[in-house]
């Protein structure tokens, strides 16, 4: 992975909040929720929390005494997402998952949607997941399935290898949808001290939106691939977006788009 992939600046944030998080993550959300609810944990954290749509489910639904504490490496993720604000109080705090500022045996579950794949070392972010997980708590997390099962960002993704054939933008498919793997993620796992079994489900979601445009514009200029289509060509931006636009609109119709979504959703306990 690129440093350029983990570059969530400038406009970034608002957008990846405004038109992608509808689109491709609130589904992954709730049922995210769903677990971590259903376990009952009196305090919460979570990992890689961007801009806060995990985060305010379960600050909707957590029971009334629970605390949440919500961490993301990029400070910019976490101004937009505690500026959307969440139902009750939630503590916002810059950390890096793979040193994360938490005495040991502190949390009974820990959370995290769609960021593993953004770890530099799988195994020493789960290490340190479990060791702030008190015994008996419960680490519940997702990743992207392979890219071909993620129908909008497949199609953007070959759309933007025809404006650049030279160096394809392969940001989607190598960072977001690069982890998929389940046997490489159950041998992390145990790397990463975990000796139970974890149970690893995988999810199938439509994604939805009103135009062909709005997943080109939420993939294109709401993640780090906006990094690599302005690092070949500044100027090329807009022009990226509506080809990919075209994309989408040629296999999935201009209006009321929909698309196939997938990932793997990993249970497992201290």
């Amino acid at each position: 992975m690129n440093d350029i992939d983990k570059r969530f600046t400038g406009s970034v944030p608002k957008v990846y909040g405004t038109f992608l998080v509808p689109l491709i993550f609130e589904p992954y959300a709730a049922d995210l929720q769903a677990r971590i609810s259903s376990i009952g944990p009196s305090r919460i954290l979570e990992i890689a929390a961007g801009t806060g749509v995990v985060t305010r489910a379960l600050a909707a639904t957590a029971r009334p005494d629970a605390s949440i504490v919500a961490t993301d490496l990029n400070q910019a993720m976490l101004d937009e997402a505690a500026a959307t604000g969440t139902a009750r109080p939630v503590e916002w705090q810059r950390a890096d998952a793979m040193a994360l500022p938490f005495a040991d045996n502190e949390f009974d579950a820990v959370a995290c949607q769609f960021g593993v794949m953004f770890f530099p070392d799988k195994a020493q972010a789960f290490a340190e997941a479990r060791r702030v997980l008190k015994p008996g708590g419960v680490f519940v997390f997702n990743v992207w399935d392979r890219i071909s099962e993620n129908e909008f960002a497949n199609t953007i993704t070959n759309a933007l290898a025809g404006v650049f054939p030279d160096d394809p933008p392969r940001f989607l498919m190598r960072t977001p949808h690069g982890y998929h793997d389940v046997p490489i993620i159950q041998r992390d796992l145990a790397a990463g001290g975990f000796t139970s079994s974890p149970r690893i489900e995988t999810v199938v979601a439509r994604s939805r939106a009103d135009s062909a445009r709005v997943p080109a514009f939420a993939y294109c200029q709401g993640t780090p691939l906006r990094n690599e289509i302005e690092a070949r060509d500044a100027s090329s931006l807009d022009e990226a977006t509506a080809i990919a636009a075209a994309a989408v609109a040629q296999q999935f119709g201009a209006d009321g788009v929909e698309g196939k979504i997938q990932a793997h959703v990993v249970t497992v306990r201290k």
